[in-house]
């Protein structure tokens, strides 16, 4: 064994700063100056041989060192870090689509952030400034609404992914989610075929798109067989059980009990429940529900809620795979990923 293979394994016991290892340590352990570890730990082709750059890998991996990711994000202009804005973290579903695309996102080398905007275009601005302040590599949204600082990112940001709502302004991002429309309308043949003629609709936001196409597929369907929804029947909600409960009172309020009735998403299908409860109407005997989502709770909290059911593990996985080829420059990245739902039909409708 030569004398250069004694020095460096020597010096692979030890750091000279005593403590974390640094480039330094691996360039004196590998026998080769900081800027050829540089340039081998970045990716820099032919700028080692391979035996060089083996050199440096096996210092690497004695001294246990990392690279400090805070200076290869400046020198190449982008961290591995993508960053997911979701409209609310406390809902499940949310939750759960993160959760997938997390595991997708970590398959390829690269960890995720997470951002809560709360359904607020301020926040959602400002965590967008932030995550491109960090140099992240990628941003996923989640639920996202038309502000100043998305335009500003589609104009000269890193690359975009929308899940579950398109793009809110006129962009070439991709969308990954599911076809709202169609699934509204299926839910309203549905409740034709029961018989259920006198409906109504508690909608999402008018902002959400993916709300808006649900609530208007189910009315269309309903329009085109004649049993057009009245007025006082359609009430918008945001995406929570309060205001599904707050509303639901403000519709029995304004007319008699509908027969069935419509719900943006699982959390407004909560509390119309629990409104029809205190008012002693039985479901689905005195008014059929029927919820948006599948939420991952019903399978604990709500096993009586129909259901449109939304593929979050499928969500994921093709989210992921959309950012991956992204950030790869290929040139087959497809506009429109549109996965399939399904009615799951339980004891409320």
């Amino acid at each position: 064994m030569s004398d250069t293979t004694h020095k460096r394994r020597r010096n692979a016991t030890r750091t000279r700063s005593g403590g974390s290892p640094t480039i330094g340590d691996v360039a004196r352990s590998a026998g080769v100056s900081t800027a050829t570890v540089s340039r081998i730990l970045n990716g820099v082709p032919n700028k080692a041989s391979e035996t060089t750059a083996q050199r440096v890998q096996d210092a690497v991996e004695q001294l246990g060192y990392r690279p400090v990711q805070a200076g290869r994000s400046l020198s190449m202009m982008r961290s591995a870090m993508i960053a997911l804005l979701t409209p609310d973290n406390r809902n499940a579903f949310y939750a759960s689509i993160a959760d997938a695309v997390q595991r997708g996102i970590s398959a390829t080398g690269n960890a995720m952030t997470l951002c809560n905007t709360r359904e607020d275009p301020a926040s959602q601005d400002a965590y967008i400034e932030e995550m491109r302040s960090h140099l992240v590599s990628g941003i996923v949204l989640l639920g996202a609404v038309r502000t100043p600082g998305l335009e500003r990112l589609l104009a000269d940001g890193p690359p975009v992914v929308f899940v579950n709502r398109k793009c809110p302004v006129d962009s070439n991002s991709p969308f990954v989610g599911i076809d709202n429309y169609a699934a509204g309308r299926d839910v309203a043949r549905y409740f034709l075929d029961k018989g259920y003629t006198d409906c109504a609709a508690l909608h999402g936001p008018s902002s959400s798109s993916a709300s808006r196409e649900r609530f208007e597929g189910f009315r269309d369907a309903l329009q085109a067989a004649g049993a057009a929804l009245a007025a006082e029947r359609v009430v918008e909600c945001d995406l929570t059980i309060e205001s599904g409960y707050r509303q639901a009172t403000r519709l029995f309020e304004n007319s008699t009990a509908p027969r069935a009735v419509f719900c943006g998403n699982d959390p407004i299908a909560y509390g119309l429940h629990r409104r029809c409860q205190e008012l002693d109407f039985r479901v689905p005997e005195d008014i059929a529900i029927f919820g948006f989502d599948d939420n991952p709770l019903n399978e604990w909290l709500a096993p009586w809620l129909s259901t449109v059911h939304v593929p979050l593990e499928e969500l994921g996985r093709q989210v992921s795979d959309v950012m991956r080829r992204l950030l790869e420059g290929s040139a087959d990245v497809p506009a429109r990923t549109v996965l399939a739902h399904t009615l799951t039909i339980r004891s409320s409708a």
